[in-house]
């Protein structure tokens, strides 16, 4: 379950510099403006990135636009990821964050709008995205291109959201 994260993974051998997340659109998309060269839990620090954007954003933003905004993400993202990978020569190296970012979006899109669901939010959507439950696990292992490393954080986010909507049934 945690081989991604090894050391040992050639993957994690390759490191993605500013200069390379600057040096073309689709790098930069791919490591949301570089939040995703900061070690270490380059996926963390993205995640936190969308997060912090959402805040931003948010009051400007209406609420079903942010679905139109998450979708046009998830193609744009789709393409970064793959056009980074190939270009690492790695598929979906940690330094790819566009898919967190994607997903938190998605999850905050749909919780209610304070501190402490956001919070809840992005800690139950790290937790799924580590632990890859099926469906999550196939497309992380078997998808090996730019929708399969979109895919595997939108179903971490389905989980979440599912997880945090039993909750909030269970306390209101």
């Amino acid at each position: 379950m945690f081989e991604k994260y090894s050391s040992k993974n050639p993957v994690n051998k390759v490191r993605m510099t500013c200069a390379f997340a600057f040096s073309h659109p689709a790098h930069t998309i791919a490591s949301f403006f570089a939040s995703g060269v900061i070690r270490p839990a380059p996926g963390t620090w993205g995640t936190l990135a969308g997060w912090i954007m959402f805040v931003l954003l948010d009051p400007w933003i209406p609420y079903t636009a942010w679905f139109f905004i998450v979708a046009a993400t998830f193609f744009i993202g789709a393409w970064a990821c793959q056009k980074t990978s190939e270009d690492l020569g790695v598929q979906d190296h940690g330094s790819i964050v566009i898919d967190e970012v994607f997903a938190i979006w998605l999850l905050l899109a749909l919780m209610p709008p304070t501190l402490l669901w956001q919070i809840a939010a992005f800690v139950a959507f790290r937790f799924f995205d580590i632990v890859k439950l099926p469906p999550a696990d196939y497309f992380d292992k078997k998808m090996k291109n730019g929708f399969g490393i979109m895919l595997d954080d939108a179903i971490a986010a389905v989980y979440a959201w599912l997880i945090l909507f039993a909750v909030q049934w269970v306390l209101y």
